[in-house]
């Protein structure tokens, strides 16, 4: 009975994770407090999503479980072998809805500022930068000015983004 009633809870766990309805307390009796609770869903969620999320092997999953026994923690493996890749299409959704703005176009010009009000001579190059974000459906125009060190840190920061999203196709392609 105990053995089924931990399928049933990890599988909820799981349901969870993919946003649907979270277990309740209520439904397994008075196993836990209500702070031990708390603690296993949060655990197995996080597990789930780290194992999940990291690609990590069947054995460094058992290995983190090794203080709860090894009959749970071949339990959990089975369920995260079972539910691998709807636990990943649900992680790749929330990523997604993190934001719903899109870059629909932009365009630039550079302009040197002669002067400002703190100093008579200025000669700075700025950078306009205009995008074009669509946002829930209706185009936003955003404009920003940049000085070289802003515009050096923008370059980074998109290449470094690039980067990330050329390994997780790579990443993708590889499960």
């Amino acid at each position: 009975m105990l053995y089924q009633l931990n399928y049933i809870l990890l599988h909820r766990v799981v349901d969870s994770v993919c946003g649907r309805e979270s277990p309740r307390m209520a439904d397994y009796g008075d196993m836990w407090t209500l702070v031990e609770w708390m603690e296993v869903l949060d655990s197995l969620s996080s597990l789930f999503r780290l194992a999940v999320g990291k690609n990590t092997p069947d054995e460094e999953v058992l290995a983190s479980l090794a203080d709860v026994g090894r009959g749970y923690g071949e339990a959990v493996l089975t369920v995260l072998r079972a539910r691998r890749e709807e636990i990943c299409q649900a992680l790749v959704e929330r990523t997604n809805n993190v934001s719903s703005s899109t870059l629909q176009d932009f365009d630039w010009h550079i302009k040197l500022a002669l002067a400002s009000d703190k100093i008579s001579s200025l000669q700075t190059p700025l950078l306009n930068l205009s995008l074009d974000v669509k946002e829930n459906g209706a185009l936003k125009p955003v404009s920003v000015e940049m000085n070289r060190e802003e515009l050096q840190t923008l370059i980074s920061s998109m290449e470094a983004a690039n980067k990330v999203i050329l390994q997780g196709h790579v990443h993708a392609h590889i499960l």
